[in-house]
Formats: C-alpha cells, sequence, structure tokens
C-alpha cells in the first residue's frame, strides 16, 4: 500500500480546500513583514502550485503527473474553485500553460559581498487572497468527497497513489453539526485506490504564541482536548512513505505513525506540511 510511483501512466491528484472567510483578514507575521492569514496563505499556495509544476518539468516539457483542484470555501460564496472558468480540476500540464499574472514581491537577499539588500521578483499569481463571510467546511469537504469519487472510478487511475486533501482553515465549520462534520471527513478517507485511501490531511493556522500540535503521533493525540482534538479524528494517519520527512521536521521527536494535522500552525508548519504531503511521493 501507498507504494506506486507517481507517472503520466499512474497518475495522482492534490486537492486543496482554503479556508476564505472573514477570519481570515487576521493579521500575522509573515517573512519578516505583517499581512493579513489570506495573504500569507495565498503566497503559500502559489508557491506550491509552482513547486508542483516544477517537480513535473522535464526536458520534454511538463509531464502530467498530477490533476489539481484548488476551492476556497466562504460564507459569502459558498464553495468555489478558484482554476479559471470554474474548472474544477485540471492537470499540472494544463495549469503551466496559463496564462498567469504576476506580482511584484519585495524580498531579502544576501549580496556576494554579503551585505544584505532587498530585491523585486515577479510570482505567479493562481490563488489570490480571499477574506468575507462565514466557514462552510462541511460542504467543501461534501464538493472534495464528490470530486474524488468520480476521479478514482476512472479507469486509468485505479492503481494510481492516491488522492491527497489539504483542508487548510483558521476556524470551525459554520454550516453542519460536528457530526456532519466527522461524517463527511470519514467518507473521504474511506474512498481509495488499489494503491491506498485517500489522504486527508487538515492544518488550522493560528497564533504562534498559543499552544499547538505539529503532525502529532498516538501518544500526542491521546491528550488534545477540543477543536483540536477534533481535527485529529478528522485526519488521516500517514503512510510509511511520510514517515522520514516527518520524524525530521519534528527534531526526531515522537515515534510513527503521525495524523496529518496540524492545530494553531504557523505559516512555517504549514509550508513543511504542504511540502511533506506533497513532495514525499516517489515521481518517476
Amino acid at each position: 500500500m501507498y507504494r506506486q510511483s507517481i507517472t503520466r501512466a499512474h497518475r495522482t491528484a492534490f486537492f486543496l480546500l482554503i479556508d476564505g472567510s472573514g477570519s481570515m483578514a487576521e493579521e500575522i507575521p509573515f517573512r519578516g513583514v505583517i499581512c493579513s492569514k489570506a495573504q500569507a496563505l495565498a503566497t503559500v499556495t502559489n508557491e506550491l502550485i509552482f513547486e508542483l509544476i516544477e517537480r513535473a518539468r522535464r526536458t520534454d516539457g511538463i509531464r502530467d503527473y498530477y490533476d489539481v483542484a484548488i476551492w476556497s470555501y466562504s460564507g459569502d460564496e459558498a464553495v468555489r474553485s478558484l482554476l479559471p472558468n470554474g474548472l474544477k480540476l485540471i492537470s499540472i500540464e494544463e495549469l503551466a500553460a496559463l496564462p498567469v499574472e504576476r506580482m511584484k514581491r519585495t524580498i531579502d537577499v544576501t549580496l556576494p559581498n554579503g551585505e544584505p539588500a532587498l530585491r523585486q521578483v515577479e510570482i505567479p499569481t493562481w490563488v489570490k487572497p480571499t477574506a468575507c463571510g462565514l466557514t462552510p467546511m462541511v460542504e467543501a469537504l461534501r464538493t472534495a468527497r464528490d470530486e474524488l469519487a468520480l476521479w478514482i472510478a476512472r479507469e486509468e487511475h485505479r492503481t494510481s497513489f492516491p488522492p491527497i486533501v489539504f483542508n487548510i482553515t483558521d476556524g470551525d465549520a459554520t454550516d453542519g453539526t460536528v457530526e456532519e462534520l466527522r461524517s463527511v471527513a470519514s467518507q473521504i478517507r474511506q474512498l481509495h485506490t488499489e494503491d491506498g485511501n485517500v489522504l486527508l490531511m487538515n492544518i488550522h493556522i493560528g497564533h504562534a504564541l498559543s499552544s499547538h500540535t505539529f503532525l502529532p503521533n498516538e501518544e500526542e493525540g491521546a491528550a488534545l482536548e477540543g477543536r483540536a482534538r477534533l481535527l485529529y479524528d478528522l485526519s488521516s494517519e500517514l503512510p510509511d512513505c511520510f514517515t522520514e520527512a516527518i520524524h525530521t521536521a519534528k527534531g526526531g521527536y515522537g515515534l510513527p505513525p503521525y495524523r496529518g494535522m496540524g492545530f494553531n500552525t504557523s505559516i512555517s508548519e504549514l509550508v513543511t506540511m504542504l511540502n511533506i504531503g506533497s513532495i514525499s511521493i516517489k515521481t518517476g
């Protein structure tokens, strides 16, 4: 299980569910500046998409190793695709070919003589910040469940490494009960290819000074309470192919198995979780 390499004949899929509710307007420190959670998350998501494209790049062009879905959920717009023309899913080759607006960003660099300096760079902006309304997380997970079921049902995906779902939020679902949330998360985790079940990772963005949980193992999970315990229960136990990267990210602390969740995570920890979830899988 979870042994299939990603190739054009055995592609996988990444589903990004992004909280766009009003609380995402809250400001946090991010790479030396203060910006909203929504702005930080948009930047990180764009960087992940760029990384996925670069990982699929070969001398003959972009190879179709993955399909990508990117949805935002908020009370004002419910669940909406952030892909052009409302596409629910797109191949990495098609995504790379899209004409993308680029935004200038100032970054810190070190000159050859060791002096610090500021440099302006242009980054692609597939995702733009959103922060309005409530948090229809149950509907977002239901949307993902239905699209995942369609993807898995296709014959060419039967033996593929199963899709990975990243649900990134800073709050609680406002459109359903806890039981409904548990039910739809369970339905997602039960979907499977011949290589394993769909992996659901829930990442809660919080405050750097708050008590936090980062890719917990069973012992850490047993000590969780309230919202953190709920997220733990909603999330997948991660397979062995992720263990080495997680063990390193946790500084050697704790033994596997680890759960694909974070609570009150920093943006840097969010980046680590996204990287582990998307880069640990072998690419053919």
